[in-house]
């Protein structure tokens, strides 16, 4: 029986060319196709029709934002200035107005010390209940407290029980405010003990954490001390929120974390 071998193509010098510049752009676009995915993420919130605040960030170097809401007592800010002042650190303190009031000799303490004090609402609402002129009436109370003090205007605002709702953004984007979450949440409200709160915290932290501790609370500086500890023996350093947050290209992606966009200049 006659065999028959198949017949193979002999390209030309252009056909393989062609052939080439196809494939090295294929690989091209895949490459951007990939660069494109945790931007693709960022925008599923967008979509949906739902605004996020900045929960994380996506900076590296293992840094770490350290922030308190104050809303109960003031007993222990002493002993947290000086727990932080060891490690030198400078933390970020989200005050209610009316802790203000009650509590002015620990804002200037704590502003004194180098602290950053921002806004977390004139009376601890539930902020998605209220109407747009309440959330700015709210927003704008407690930042004209804490500027009446330490001479600056908030830019950050925290929601109160961290409730909010996309009027709530878009009022604290009207005042040029960034809205502030948190990723790593110490729990020290439910009562915690330090040991506790060092596991859960040390074990969820990552390059550009925002952690949620709260004054008042019993175990708070204890864990607090071995946090710190731990976190710089691991290698972080320690940024308070303004200056872990982008204030210009950036977007947010489905878990709140802000993603640093390059700029495009113009005719490049």
């Amino acid at each position: 029986m006659m065999m028959h071998k198949k017949p193979f193509v002999v390209l030309s010098r252009k056909r393989a060319a062609m052939l080439l510049l196809l494939l090295f752009l294929a690989a091209i676009l895949l490459v951007i196709a990939a660069a494109a995915i945790p931007y693709a993420y960022a925008n599923a919130a967008a979509a949906a029709g739902r605004k996020l605040p900045i929960y994380c960030t996506d900076r590296t170097g293992k840094v770490v934002s350290i922030t308190f809401d104050a809303a109960w007592g003031d007993e222990d800010t002493d002993e947290l200035i000086d727990i932080l002042d060891t490690y030198g650190v400078k933390a970020t303190f989200f005050v209610v107005g009316d802790w203000v009031d009650r509590c002015e000799p620990s804002v200037r303490k704590l502003s004194a010390a180098g602290h950053e004090i921002m806004n977390h609402s004139d009376t601890h609402p539930d902020m998605p209940s209220l109407s747009r002129e309440r959330m700015m009436e709210e927003i704008r109370r407690c930042s004209d407290k804490i500027q009446a003090i330490t001479g600056v205007r908030p830019h950050l605002f925290r929601a109160p029980s961290g409730a909010y709702d996309n009027a709530t953004l878009e009022t604290v984007e009207a005042l040029g405010m960034y809205g502030i979450q948190w990723d790593v949440d110490s729990l020290d409200w439910k009562g915690l003990s330090a040991e506790e709160m060092v596991r859960r915290v040390t074990g969820q932290v990552q390059s550009g954490s925002i952690v949620l501790f709260h004054n008042g609370v019993p175990n708070t500086p204890a864990a607090l001390a071995q946090i710190l500890q731990v976190l710089q023996e691991q290698g972080y350093t320690f940024l308070p929120v303004s200056d872990m947050i982008y204030y210009k290209d950036y977007t947010i992606n489905h878990e709140g974390r802000q993603i640093a966009v390059p700029s495009v200049r113009s005719g490049a």
